[in-house]
């Protein structure tokens, strides 16, 4: 409770709104921040998108990528966090695409799950990537990895700030 309350503090603090775009965790991430009480002013929208096709109606991921990728990919995941970045009202996305188990997908090891964290400061775009391992079974793996989206924001934002972060190019 700890980890959300401190979250939903920053967020509030430093006037973030959250979007997210959630494959593996399936809305857990703003399901899991909504239980703070007061974490709806920082939140616009949770999206669940499984499918490829959902990943492409709702926030634009291209099948090429999804193709030549994968749908267990950083770029996968970068376009989600594009998505929903650019497609709500939103200052900062987070988004997860990965394989949760209970077996592997495609030659990935359950418990893989790669995010990306979008973040809108200054009229400019800044995306950060990363693939984490996480273990157990397959809803410990879920709330694992909404935990570990929640706990990046507030870093990965303090990189934004101090011009230590990615641009999207």
């Amino acid at each position: 409770m700890e980890l959300l309350e401190h979250v939903t503090d920053y967020l509030k603090e430093h006037q973030l709104k959250l979007a997210t775009a959630e494959s593996c965790t399936a809305g857990l991430i703003v399901s899991e921040l909504a239980s703070i009480p007061g974490s709806g002013e920082s939140i616009d929208c949770g999206l669940a998108v499984y499918s490829p096709e959902a990943k492409n109606r709702y926030l634009s991921v291209s099948f090429d990528t999804i193709d030549k990728y994968g749908l267990t990919s950083e770029e996968t995941s970068r376009e989600l966090a594009k998505g929903a970045l650019d497609k709500n009202d939103a200052t900062v996305a987070v988004a997860n695409t990965g394989v949760a188990g209970p077996e592997p997908q495609d030659d990935i090891p359950a418990g893989t799950v790669c995010f990306a964290w979008a973040f809108r400061h200054d009229q400019k775009v800044y995306l950060i990537t990363e693939t984490r391992h996480f273990s157990g079974g397959r809803n410990d793996v879920r709330l694992a990895a909404a935990h570990y989206a929640l706990e990046c924001i507030p870093k990965h934002h303090r990189s934004v700030l101090e011009g230590n972060a990615p641009l999207d190019e």
